[in-house]
């Protein structure tokens, strides 16, 4: 059905084809853009971090100390790869594991006060050159800009993921990709 409620019609279905694939193309030109982005400001924190580390540390600025696997959950990858990243983030002194105060048995992954204050200093940059880019934007359109990437980040958590992609060699990141 078609937003009216009316069955679409195959130049409905024409176009929502088209309009799939032009955003496929522009969603592959961003994820190649954040991928790059991930690594510059991995790089502002420590010259050897990787963009997947950075990652985890930005989870930690949003969401404060967890359990490594709340750590990995909510990063869906899995729990040795997060284990030997936080192990490299310790050696470089931007987080520390303390004791859960719930569970005695448990670990808490938190920042350190440098890892904070490295995380916080580029995530103002980060913030002040978004500001800059989208300055001139209409705010109405920056508003269903946010929203729309809401929706499309939600489909992904309610299962309508790009993981089946992958077998097909659509994925972003198959050697038979636009990316």
């Amino acid at each position: 059905m078609s937003h009216t409620g009316t069955p679409p019609t195959t130049a409905d279905s024409a176009l929502a084809t088209a309009a799939i694939e032009s955003l496929e193309i522009e969603l592959s030109l961003l994820w190649r853009r954040g991928r790059a982005m991930g690594l510059t400001l991995a790089r502002s924190v420590h010259p050897d971090l990787e963009p997947s580390a950075y990652g985890l540390l930005s989870v930690l600025v949003h969401q404060g100390g967890m359990r490594l696997t709340e750590l990995a959950r909510s990063i869906g990858v899995g729990k040795p790869s997060v284990s030997r990243q936080i192990s490299f983030l310790e050696g470089l002194g931007l987080v520390q594991k303390v004791h859960d105060p719930l569970d005695g048995r448990a670990q808490l992954i938190n920042l350190t006060p440098e890892g904070l204050a490295r995380m916080q200093a580029v995530n103002a940059g980060r913030q002040a050159a978004f500001h800059r880019m989208l300055s001139h934007w209409d705010t109405g359109d920056l508003a269903t800009l946010a929203a729309l990437i809401g929706k499309l980040n939600a489909a992904g958590l309610d299962g309508g993921t790009l993981d089946d992609a992958a077998t097909d060699g659509d994925s972003p990141n198959s050697p038979g990709s636009r990316s």
